[in-house]
Parts: structure tokens; C-alpha cells; sequence
């Protein structure tokens, strides 16, 4: 398995400003993947990284693909302008990602923030998610995205993503409504849909057992995998 943060995010550094859209993210990984001579057999993504697991896998197909609370749906009614105008705004100030992470960046703001998407994880888990909060080039790298995250097109091309597909849920996810994962794998060919009962957005943190079996039970049945690799 290989994980990779994408730019900005985790503990990597943001180069090009403007690359973080979704279209962008997904052409430097497929260049990052041939410049290493990766050959994936899956590409996995959890919220957002589910639509660049889905636009990756348009640039550089692999057996399958799969999506975990995967943000899979545009902001609704006045949000769908006011929001994404609001964050490019918040994007382009120079001191929010400093105010945000002094704000934000203390056990109980990120505490309160986990439990708000559902779900509950134990205190070396949060103690990661205060030390990120706390880098103001992570919290830039992040509002850079949402400035520039638009599904669009992805949307518009499920109908013609033909590769085997699994959507993993969980039912208790405030941040991504699970009928979010319901409604895309509708519109694709060969995806499924799997619903977890009572976690949160983060499942895979929180039930990581649960999840890995129903990702190994998906390849093996729709991949050519190694078997000493599951």
C-alpha cells in the first residue's frame, strides 16, 4: 500500500498555488505514480480524495476504485455560490490561515470538530488532527481547495466510469450524508454501495477492521491481486 498526502496537506509542502483543484491533483498524482513506476491495482479515497481517486482513475485507469465517505456532491442551494465565493475570499487573505490555526488549534476546538462529522476517535487520533490544525500552511492548503473544488465534470462523466467501483458509508457521517454515495453509484455501471451502521465520517479511523474487510472482499473479487498481498 502506498499513501500519499496531496499538496500542502499532511506534512507535504503546497507548490503551485493554483493546483489544487480537483483536475490538477489528480494529473500530479498520475505524473507522481509514472515517475515512480507504480502500477495500482485499486486507488482508495476517503471524502475528498474520493473524486480524485474517481478523476485519477480517468487519467490513469486502475482495476478499480474505491471511496470511503466519499465527497461526491456540490454545495446545495444558496451555499452552491455564497460558500465556494466566501472560502476564495478567506483563501486570499494572507493572515487567516495564522488567525484559523491559533483558533482552531487547541484540544477542545478540535475535539468539538471531529465529533461534529459523526465521529469519535480516541486521543492519539485527535492528537494528530491538533497537530495539523496547528501548521497555517496546512490550513492555506486546505482553504486553497475548497476555493477551487469544483465536481462538475466528474459528475457529469460518471455515467461513463465503467470500472468497478465500491462506495463505502457510514451511517452516522454529518460531514458527507451517505446519500451522497447512494445517488452516485446509481449513476455508475459497475459500482456498489455499502453502508456501515452508526460511525462517522471518519469510519475508517473508528472502525478500521470493519472497512479493510469489505475493501479486501471487493478486490478479490473484482481485481487480479496478488493473494501474499491480502
Amino acid at each position: 500500500m502506498i499513501a500519499v498526502d496531496l499538496p500542502g496537506q499532511g506534512f507535504t509542502r503546497l507548490g503551485n498555488r493554483a493546483r489544487c483543484n480537483l483536475d490538477a491533483m489528480a494529473e500530479d498524482l498520475a505524473a507522481l505514480i509514472a515517475q515512480q513506476n507504480w502500477r495500482p491495482v485499486a486507488i482508495i479515497g476517503h471524502s475528498a480524495g474520493g473524486a480524485i481517486a474517481l478523476r485519477l482513475a480517468e487519467i490513469a485507469p486502475p482495476q478499480a476504485v474505491i471511496g470511503i465517505n466519499a465527497a461526491l456532491g456540490g454545495f446545495e442551494g444558496v451555499a452552491g455560490w455564497l460558500f465556494p465565493a466566501l472560502v476564495n475570499l478567506l483563501a486570499r487573505l494572507p493572515l487567516v490561515p495564522q488567525l484559523f490555526s491559533k483558533l482552531a488549534g487547541t484540544p477542545q476546538k478540535v475535539h468539538h470538530l471531529l465529533t461534529s462529522t459523526g465521529s469519535q476517535i480516541d486521543a492519539e487520533g485527535e492528537a494528530q488532527y491538533l497537530h495539523l490544525l496547528r501548521q497555517p500552511d496546512y490550513v492555506a492548503a486546505t482553504l486553497a481547495m475548497m476555493a477551487q473544488w469544483n465536481l462538475d465534470g466528474l459528475m457529469r462523466r460518471l455515467p461513463h466510469q465503467n470500472l468497478p467501483c465500491l462506495l463505502i458509508t457510514a451511517s452516522a457521517d454529518h460531514a458527507v450524508k451517505p446519500a451522497v454515495s447512494q445517488r452516485a453509484a446509481a449513476l455508475m455501471p459497475n459500482a456498489q454501495w455499502v453502508e456501515i451502521p452508526h460511525y462517522g465520517h471518519l469510519v475508517h479511523e473508528e472502525a478500521p477492521d470493519q472497512v479493510a474487510a469489505l475493501i479486501r472482499d471487493f478486490l478479490k473479487a473484482h481485481t487480479m491481486v496478488d493473494p501474499r498481498c491480502t
